[in-house]
Parts: structure tokens; C-alpha cells; sequence
């Protein structure tokens, strides 16, 4: 199990995420984002907004999924 923060995986806070794999912090990082909006904070609103958007810019999401994964994949384990 490894742990990044929301900061690393391009949002304002040290809200940590933990998962076996890059895909689980990923997915835990979409629904921190989701939530803290949903509950009002503006501070998360441009990280959510680029959340969004990369799937509608593929190439560019991609670049960014596969830095997430590398970053993950660097990091020693808990």
C-alpha cells in the first residue's frame, strides 16, 4: 500500500489517499474532489474542473494519468 496526497495528484490540500495501485488513489482523489465541492469548499473547484476536462482532451489526460502512475510507482510503500 502507498499513500499520495490530494497536492500530489494536482489539488490544494494534504488530504491523504492509500491504494494497493495507482488507479485506487486516482479514483480515491475523483471522489475526495467530488465531495469537497459538494460540501462547499471553492479551494478544490479548479482541480475538479481539471478532473473533468481531461477526458475530453484525451491526450492530455493521458499525460497526466501516466505522470500519476509513475509517481505512484516511485514512492516507497507504507
Amino acid at each position: 500500500m502507498k499513500t499520495m496526497t490530494c497536492r500530489q495528484l494536482g489539488g490544494p490540500c494534504d488530504h491523504e489517499h492509500h491504494g494497493d495501485d495507482a488507479n485506487d488513489v486516482i479514483n480515491a482523489q475523483d471522489q475526495h474532489l467530488r465531495q469537497v465541492v459538494a460540501d462547499g469548499d471553492t479551494d478544490h473547484v479548479p482541480a475538479l474542473d481539471d478532473m473533468k476536462g481531461r477526458w475530453k482532451r484525451p491526450i492530455s489526460g493521458m499525460k497526466w494519468y501516466r505522470q500519476a502512475k509513475r509517481d505512484f510507482a516511485a514512492l516507497p510503500e507504507d
